[in-house]
């Protein structure tokens, strides 16, 4: 002890030069910590005689070690103080931009124009009667994000095989009807647009999942690594309703689970996710078949849930002498940010497919 000691302590101690060199080990063994942490509540969860199924283990684990790598810190309660930087950083961007969007760009303008674009970690829902475009919507925004944004996305098709999926977006981008392909009418003209149109497709970062039998807890453990490995800017899931449910008393619940599980999703990736679901048949009995919000099949948690809901509707599918042939109209219902409106503008795919959409 004595000075001596104190002298080889000084003598000793690492210099200011070797701070970051120190900080990156405390950093390293902050994570070691976590991970243990980690693997320690995923093993004591497996072992613990609960009602918890074996995906829903798997799926936490893995929520678990996507949010270490992410880096993620987790804070509860914070001050306004503490946040309010950030939000003005976030308003004084916006106030640049001097009204151009604030989101991603669906390719529809009147849309843009009412929604800011597709937000970060929002939910929105597309819903429709049978027939009224769905789908056909969705791929168009598909499209315009992967194809002209050139930024990733994924898309999740329960209904359509991808190569349905593919072929109604080759036939979209090179405006020929893809009945002209089912008849075998192609000319040689139109198949050089063709060949065009899946030549830029093909180099599109768009990726397509057509699971029949996909859950919730694989979609959203999908979605990860895709977001994780590809930086996806966006998810689509066609249709929500065809999504295999979690356990539940009955059907409202399950889809109550669904609603609840896309909504987490888009807030833990902070990327927009867009759900197509299928109305209730009340507006084939109501004057007029104009759908509205209250029409969301099966439960009311997606009203609740949705920061966005669009309704589709065209005229012509219940009177085929429509002034209004290949126009959609599309309902903003409910928009959590904002106010809900409605436009109406063509839609491309509805005069290509007809009814067949």
């Amino acid at each position: 002890g004595g000075v001596t000691k104190l002298t080889e302590l000084v003598e000793a101690t690492p210099t200011a030069a070797n701070a970051v060199y120190y900080a990156g080990i405390v950093k390293e063994k902050a994570l070691l910590r976590r991970l243990i942490e980690a693997a320690t509540e995923v093993m004591r969860s497996a072992y613990d005689e609960t009602d918890e199924s074996a995906d829903a283990l798997l799926d936490n684990a893995e929520r678990l070690i996507f949010e270490i790598a992410e880096s993620r810190v987790k804070v509860e309660t914070v001050k306004i103080k503490d946040i309010m930087q950030e939000v003005w950083k976030r308003i004084d961007q916006i106030h640049d931009r001097k009204g151009r969007l604030t989101g991603l760009d669906t390719g529809f303008y009147d849309l843009n124009d009412l929604t800011g674009g597709l937000q970060s970690s929002e939910l929105i829902i597309l819903a429709g009667r049978p027939s009224m475009g769905k789908t056909s919507f969705a791929l168009n925004v598909a499209e315009y994000v992967g194809v002209t944004l050139e930024k990733p996305l994924v898309f999740f098709s329960l209904e359509m095989s991808k190569e349905q999926l593919i072929q109604n977006m080759i036939c979209s981008r090179a405006r020929i009807s893809s009945n002209k392909i089912r008849k075998g009418a192609v000319s040689v003209e139109e198949m050089k647009k063709l060949l065009m149109a899946a030549g830029r497709l093909a180099e599109a970062p768009i990726f397509i999942d057509d699971s029949s039998s996909l859950g919730l807890l694989e979609l959203r453990a999908k979605a990860r690594r895709l977001k994780a490995q590809e930086k996806i800017s966006l998810v689509i899931v066609d249709y929500l309703q065809l999504m295999q449910p979690p356990r539940a008393e009955n059907r409202q619940q399950e889809i109550a689970a669904i609603s609840r599980g896309l909504k987490s999703l888009a807030r833990e990736l902070g990327v927009p996710v867009i759900a197509v679901s299928q109305l209730s048949r009340a507006p084939e009995a109501r004057e007029g078949h104009k759908p509205r919000l209250s029409d969301l099949r099966e439960s009311g948690a997606l009203e609740q849930d949705a920061d966005v809901v669009l309704l589709l509707y065209r005229d012509e599918y219940y009177d085929p002498d429509s002034m209004d042939r290949g126009i959609a109209e599309v309902n903003v219902a409910k928009q959590r940010n904002g106010l809900p409106d409605f436009r109406i503008f063509p839609l491309w795919l509805a005069q290509l497919k007809n009814n067949s959409l």
